[in-house]
């Protein structure tokens, strides 16, 4: 699977990383990265380029803002030579949009670094581009793309990578040392597939305890029930995980578990957010795919609560859907 090589061991300033997308992570992860003169361009359409042409990539940030002027970018239509590292930040329901406009930049060596949720996308790219040219990741951030500012809104921005095989590869080396002096935590992992599985089931049992509530963790956990509910829906995904193969590792479980029952604490998911602002929402790549890999007789019979708050996203999409203006 690491058969496709990174760079040919040029320099890392020589790298050429096609990001795909220039919003809140693209635009966050890629920035950091153009802040250390790293060779970035940015995938985005006509209007998000004029905006960044116009007044930069603007970073806000408890670790340092950053205006990076005048970013190079490039509009699907004028994509013509391939890349090194395609680096892929779209929401999951815009990933087969988003391979039509950067498939031109995929060449005989390229890798392809996605940070989406779920897992559903390794096995599309993997089909699409090969495995040997997809590895895995994740990122953990939390950020918002508003007035074309990036703002961070929590104190974590890592980033994790990784072959799918678990290989410490050269090109594992060549994205580590593309990556060294950043200003995020960036880190070569050998169990990649098991922290996105340990990612998604946090990220599944936080959207979808806060959609279904409409409200932040701290607000749920001073409810009544509200803590035992959440509970609940965090083993009903971890039991997911594990009958998959990939059961959580126990510090990861508490972690979790730690801060979902946090009481006080404002966090919610951004899928949340999106349901407010009545926009487009991942249901189905992180909810409805995690309940399609149940393994039949896990919730024995009875309606989950995985599958509750998955009719409740479907309902708000057919809602949507209904009511957009035509």
């Amino acid at each position: 699977m690491s058969g496709v090589m990174l760079n040919n061991g040029r320099g890392p300033d020589r790298v050429r990383t096609l990001v795909v997308g220039a919003g809140a992570v693209g635009g966050y992860f890629g920035g950091r990265l153009l802040e250390i003169n790293r060779d970035v361009t940015f995938l985005v359409r006509a209007r998000r380029a004029a905006e960044l042409a116009t007044h930069g990539l603007r970073i806000r940030s408890r670790f340092g803002d950053a205006t990076l002027a005048n970013p190079a970018t490039v509009l699907a239509e004028s994509l013509r030579d391939p890349f090194d590292l395609v680096l892929l930040s779209c929401k999951a329901y815009d990933l087969e949009s988003a391979i039509t406009s950067f498939a031109p930049a995929v060449g005989p060596d390229t890798v392809i670094l996605p940070l989406l949720n779920g897992m559903r996308h390794l096995e599309i790219l993997n089909d699409r581009f090969g495995r040997e040219r997809v590895m895995g990741g994740q990122c953990l951030i939390a950020a918002a793309l508003t007035s074309g500012e990036i703002i961070h809104l929590n104190d974590t921005h890592e980033l994790s990578f990784g072959e799918q095989n678990g290989a410490l590869s050269e090109r594992i080396n060549a994205i580590a040392t593309l990556m060294e002096g950043v200003r995020f935590k960036a880190h070569a992992s050998p169990e990649i597939l098991q922290e996105m599985w340990e990612k998604w089931v946090f990220l599944a049992t936080l959207a979808g305890s806060t959609c279904l509530m409409r409200a932040a963790i701290g607000d749920i956990c001073a409810s009544p029930g509200g803590t035992d509910f959440i509970v609940g829906l965090l083993e009903e995904c971890r039991s997911i995980a594990a009958a998959a193969g990939y059961p959580m590792r126990e510090t990861q479980l508490k972690r979790a578990r730690d801060m979902l029952t946090a009481k006080g604490v404002t966090l919610t998911a951004s899928m949340l957010r999106d349901v407010e602002r009545n926009a487009p929402i991942e249901a189905d790549q992180i909810i409805g795919d995690l309940l399609g890999r149940e393994k039949e007789g896990l919730s024995q019979g009875k309606l989950s609560l995985l599958s509750l708050a998955y009719t409740h996203l479907k309902a708000y999409e057919a809602r949507r859907v209904r009511t957009l203006p035509t």
